[in-house]
């Protein structure tokens, strides 16, 4: 994703690194702190602007907000990414293992 690209474009990306870090901190209800404890942990790593500031997109902030509700429940932060990374790790497992059986179930031609 490029500055070049037209603005509804880069507004529509989940992907585009949109959000500075007071604003995402300010979205999340949280610190810049957490922000940085999070990608300290490797949760999530920010974009980094020319400048050298870090930049969040939404995609970002909705794993950000994921942690941030088990922290707010007493998780510890480096439990909570930890839990999130796992999460995630076991959604994309059973996607692929439902793919697997789902092409393993359809009818194959036999030779002839």
């Amino acid at each position: 994703m490029t500055a070049d690209m037209p603005l509804s474009g880069r507004l529509e990306d989940d992907d585009y690194p949109a959000y500075t870090m007071g604003r995402a901190a300010e979205m999340l209800g949280t610190t810049p702190g957490f922000l940085r404890a999070i990608g300290e942990a490797r949760l999530i790593t920010p974009l980094r602007s020319e400048g050298g500031h870090r930049r969040y997109s939404r995609y970002q902030l909705r794993i950000a907000a994921r942690a941030r509700e088990l922290v707010d429940q007493g998780t510890p932060v480096e439990a909570a990414c930890r839990i999130v990374i796992l999460e995630d790790q076991l959604e994309e497992a059973q996607r692929i293992n439902a793919e697997y059986r789902r092409t393993s179930a359809e009818p194959h031609d036999s030779p002839r």
